[in-house]
């Protein structure tokens, strides 16, 4: 009996944790998603992930738009992978300028470590705001991401790990809001960017705010 009434409180805990949240990904259709310059097999709904394999890739956007969320998600990639979340971005244009990137990416590939700008590693709003490194697991291994998008609050957590929790107001010089001019944007589509390598994800739900 204790047992039970433990397993019971430990799926009650799980339900309040995930309250509020609806799932972006039925497990078996890519329904309520829209590709967008997809590149050979852009994105195939397998045994509850979404896929983007490695001669796929482009950018596969929820049909809905978004402002305010709290957005939850797992993801794992093959060794060398690379992809991103786009948020608040239109389906036109490069999201990770016309909306903002929130990177994915195996850092510590031979092919990336040592050669890449700190704004350029996981976790890290692309090109804007470097994300705090050594929280990823190694490729093969699922990732537990959150975004939190609310105002001008940005916060990106990888396995519990706070990386950023950002302000965009903080970025005044008219140079970067010229190329990054997503930084001021409201709401947009939520997207998976790929770039012709193995990513996976599962689990994929949002709150709007």
């Amino acid at each position: 009996m204790r047992l039970i009434t433990t397993l019971l409180l430990f799926a009650a805990s799980l339900c309040a944790a995930e309250d509020g949240f609806t799932p972006l990904f039925d497990g078996k259709t890519l329904n309520g998603w829209k590709l967008v310059r997809g590149v050979g097999a852009g994105y195939i709904a397998q045994d509850g992930i979404i896929v983007c394999p490695a001669n796929g890739g482009g950018n596969l956007f929820t049909e809905k738009e978004y402002g305010d969320f709290v957005f939850r998600y797992e993801y794992r990639f093959a060794a060398g992978g690379n992809n991103g979340i786009g948020i608040r971005a239109p389906l036109d244009g490069d999201a990770a300028y016309k909306g903002m990137e929130i990177q994915i990416l195996d850092d510590q590939h031979e092919k990336y470590k040592g050669r890449i700008k700190p704004e350029q590693h996981t976790g890290s709003i692309y090109d804007v705001f470097p994300g705090r490194t050594g929280f990823q697991k190694p490729a093969g291994e699922w990732n537990e991401g959150e975004i939190l998008a609310q105002g001008s609050r940005i916060r990106v957590t990888l396995n519990g790990v706070i990386l950023i929790d950002a302000d965009l107001n903080n970025v005044k010089e008219e140079k970067v809001l010229a190329k990054h001019p997503g930084l001021r944007k409201k709401s947009g589509h939520i997207g998976f960017l790929g770039h012709g390598t193995l990513v996976e994800f599962r689990n994929i739900r949002v709150k709007p705010l």
